[in-house]
């Protein structure tokens, strides 16, 4: 029965974020049961992506993320695949009415991976509207469950989250994306010179960013509130322990936050959701 395979490929698809994001899982978990599956089939898609162009060092990037493409399309267009991530996938974006636009804009991004890019203001605008923003209403589609007008309203702040997630992102990453990767995305910055100005200006862009997608996040259906507010208090814990960590520091090491203090923070953001009536 073709149920089981779509059973075993949700689970794959929880199997991969679970794997990969302890503060993402702890996020999904805390959404409605009916929604989590879908949630975990974009991450699981997203993440099998930037697998590709990150880390399969040695093979043939461009070749593996073509291929990728080609049964990215071939799977929404015959509504199954025999990869469980891209039939999980399809499955959800078929339900959902995800966009084929917000899908291309998404590999688009991904492309820009494969090759060395000098990031000027446009570039790092468009790099960030499809490695993050897309994804964002991707999830959004799932949370306002096709109420279009629902989905119109909070597109803004769904794509706002994604950008505060990604630029928080680069900076956590700056060591491996520069001396790993050699990619810098900041516009118009030398990592040479990279110091605590610099840092500085780029966390009051983030910061301006936060308070705008929390309007979006007190808007979202109670099916997905908490979920994506535990996500957000998680980024504005990491932030905060980015912006007091200096720059050359954040040169020479990843920042993290422990498991054990996650699970924490789900706690206490608990109490303030519930306290605050977010």
């Amino acid at each position: 029965m073709k149920v089981l395979f779509d059973e075993l490929s949700q689970q794959v698809s929880k199997a991969i974020t679970q794997k990969y994001s302890t503060s993402f899982s702890l996020g999904i978990l805390a959404l409605s049961p009916s929604i989590r599956p879908a949630i975990y089939a974009i991450y699981g898609y997203v993440r099998l992506a930037d697998e590709i162009v990150d880390s399969f060092h040695g093979y043939n990037k461009e070749q593996l993320l073509n291929r990728f493409k080609e049964q990215t399309w071939e799977a929404l267009h015959e509504g199954i695949s025999l990869n469980p991530i891209l039939q999980s996938f399809q499955e959800t974006v078929n339900r959902y009415g995800i966009e084929e636009i917000l899908i291309e804009q998404f590999l688009k991004s991904m492309q820009m991976d494969l090759g060395k890019i000098d990031y000027d203001s446009a570039l790092y605008k468009e790099y960030i509207l499809g490695s993050a923003e897309v994804v964002g209403l991707m999830c959004l589609k799932v949370f306002v469950e096709g109420n279009n007008e629902k989905y119109e309203s909070l597109k803004p702040y769904a794509m706002t989250l994604g950008s505060v997630f990604q630029k928080i992102n680069f900076l956590r990453d700056l060591k491996d994306d520069y001396q790993v990767l050699g990619r810098t995305y900041f516009p118009n910055v030398d990592m040479l010179v990279f110091n605590n100005c610099i840092k500085s200006s780029i966390e009051k862009e983030i910061e301006a960013e936060f308070k705008e997608a929390l309007i979006g996040i007190k808007k979202l259906p109670g099916s997905s509130r908490f979920g994506v507010y535990l996500a957000y208090k998680y980024y504005f814990s990491l932030f905060n322990k980015i912006k007091k960590t200096p720059a050359q520091k954040i040169l020479q090491e990843r920042i993290r936050i422990p498991n054990g203090q996650k699970f924490s923070l789900m706690m206490s953001s608990y109490l303030q959701y519930k306290l605050a009536a977010i």
